[in-house]
């Protein structure tokens, strides 16, 4: 008789450190994401009252991979719309389908990455990954520039005016423009 290999055991103490039974020593939730990453399955309880809490660890991977610049498989769209189907009728359709269509998209990952490889050449896909990988570093820089916040403005000394402070808020954002013009015109001759 095949025997199923039972799911490691995680404990999570109040201190919110996560406890791997089976090698005894402390995980991290990068370290539990590389074991779901290799197929490895855990169950994770809290250790004071032994209330599973899996699926809440598996939501806090999921937000902690989605903050990781660049690393985004959720848009917006669909984040907004998986928030409308709570509480609405359809609610208890959606973990099926969405779990038939991740098996699906699961079962033919590696049949797209062949079909890929094929079409473009190996150095080719390698090629538009990376160049894929450029533009999500070069918008995410270019947005980081119109944010308001994007960099730290300087202590205010006691002696600078008001009217000295605004000038070189001014000459800053002048820079940052011309930085941004010349890593446009830069990129447009690639």
């Amino acid at each position: 008789m095949a025997t199923e290999k039972q799911p490691t055991i995680i404990k999570k103490y109040a201190n919110r450190r996560l406890y791997h039974t089976g090698t005894s020593t402390y995980v991290t939730l990068e370290d539990l994401a590389g074991m779901v990453r290799e197929g490895e399955d855990f169950v994770v309880y809290d250790a004071k009252s032994g209330e599973d809490i899996t699926r809440s660890v598996l939501t806090q991977i999921i937000f902690e991979q989605e903050n990781k610049e660049g690393q985004n498989l959720l848009p917006v769209t669909v984040l907004r719309q998986l928030i409308r189907f709570y509480g609405d009728s359809l609610q208890s359709l959606v973990p099926s389908y969405l779990e038939f269509s991740m098996n699906n998209l699961s079962q033919e990952q590696q049949k797209l990455r062949e079909q890929m490889t094929q079409a473009f050449g190996p150095s080719a896909f390698q090629a538009m990954e990376e160049q894929v990988r450029k533009n999500m570093t070069f918008f995410t820089e270019a947005m980081s520039m119109f944010s308001p916040f994007a960099q730290p403005k300087p202590a205010a000394d006691a002696k600078t005016e008001p009217k000295e402070e605004a000038s070189n808020d001014i000459e800053a954002l002048k820079r940052q423009m011309a930085d941004m013009q010349a890593k446009l015109d830069k990129l447009a001759r690639q």
